[in-house]
């Protein structure tokens, strides 16, 4: 039976919704947080930085003790390609059942909404936090985090012990997953008639050359205690604009999931050694440019936060067989742990994980109730050590 409390809960999430997210206007989003955190009397500032992009950082606690936790997510969502496409409204936060259908209700607002109520309940109900609790909601993590980059320049990091990530998760713990690394390859050859092709050099055959070559580019990649092999892919390519010249200009763009293992800087000199063999060897003339490098990010399930959060999971996700477990995909951690590398991270959120980015995403009602009451019992254990 759900309370009032309950459906408060429920409605500051379709609230979150119904700020519309797609790759921007975070602002709007967390001047509305803002507005909650004044009514508890919590400190928070508001970091805007221009076309409606914003981070948002709260903290409370007394700070009698060092050890600074970090709840964070992310306010922005991707986009609706096809609104058509949806059986419920994107931006409606429609309940059917026990589901809200929305975009971001998985990816994630649902997260979001739950740490920042776990700092207005945790103030309400008087607990004293004798460190720091801070929350951290970033701009732009969907589209080259630019505002997990810019806190971390800021130092945002420097002092973080532990840091809890709001992403889905079906309320299993991730205790380490990959980083993100994309790059380019550009092709340069020489133009000519397609009548004459030997008068030329085909960058797309450039391409080519590079494409067959990087299959093996990692084949002697070791395998990472957590994380397994590395995953790398070629996504895109371009190249060519008519179809009687031979192309003198191509490029592709891939990406690679890196581990602890076989870190970004050891991808780097894989693929410009590849590239490197392929402009002394042949008539190609290829160069190497990094997009993003997002690093991975690894913490021993034996560690503090990660034995409290699995705790912590049990007790409130009800009916479900918690799991300790890594993925592939990234989080704005990967940014943080830039600038301080100790940092203690976990992955922990509601339903539905399998759902995110896709047309009817959704999160469950019960799954998102059952986080709020996580977060706190995560934040109460770790500093009750």
């Amino acid at each position: 039976m759900r309370t009032e409390e309950d459906s408060e809960r429920i409605k500051l999430l379709q609230n979150f919704i119904k700020i519309q997210t797609p790759n921007g206007n975070e602002v709007e989003l967390a001047k509305y947080i803002g507005k909650l955190f004044d009514e508890n009397g919590i400190s928070y500032k508001i970091d805007e930085f221009g076309d409606k992009r914003a981070n948002i950082v709260a903290e409370i606690g007394e700070k009698k003790v060092d050890d600074v936790l970090v709840l964070t997510g992310h306010q922005d969502t991707v986009t609706v390609p096809d609104v058509a496409a949806w059986s419920h409204d994107p931006f409606g936060a429609e309940i059917v059942g026990d589901k809200l259908y929305s975009r971001g209700a998985a990816d994630m607002k649902s997260g979001l909404a739950a740490q920042v109520l776990t700092f207005i309940e945790l103030v309400k109900e008087g607990y004293q936090i004798p460190g720091t609790l801070r929350f951290i909601a970033t701009a732009g993590e969907e589209a080259g985090t630019p505002g997990a980059t810019r806190l971390n320049e800021q130092g945002i990091s420097k002092d973080v012990n532990a840091m809890l990530v709001g992403e889905a998760t079906d309320g299993n713990v991730v205790y380490a997953h990959c980083g993100s690394f994309n790059y380019k390859i550009q092709s340069k050859g020489k133009s000519t008639h397609s009548s004459t092709p030997e008068l030329g050099i085909n960058a797309l055959d450039g391409l080519n050359e590079y494409i067959n070559r990087e299959k093996h580019t990692f084949d002697d990649a070791p395998v990472d205690e957590y994380l397994g092999e590395l995953v790398h892919s070629i996504t895109v390519i371009k190249g060519g604009d008519q179809v009687n010249i031979i192309p003198e200009y191509g490029e592709l763009i891939g990406n690679v999931r890196t581990t602890l293992a076989f870190d970004n800087q050891h991808v780097v000199d894989a693929i410009q050694k590849t590239v490197d063999d392929i402009n002394a060897t042949t008539d190609y003339q290829l160069t190497f440019k990094v997009l993003h490098s997002w690093h991975p990010v690894e913490t021993s399930p034996e560690k503090h936060l990660v034995q409290v959060a699995e705790k912590a999971a049990e007790k409130n996700y009800k009916g479900r067989d918690i799991q300790l477990i890594t993925y592939k995909g990234g989080t704005d951690a990967s940014v943080f742990t830039k600038g301080n590398p100790n940092i203690d991270v976990i992955v922990l959120g509601p339903d539905n994980a399998s759902v995110v980015h896709q047309t009817d995403e959704f999160t469950t009602i019960s799954s998102y109730l059952d986080t709020v009451k996580t977060y706190k019992d995560v934040v109460k254990g770790y500093f009750e050590k």
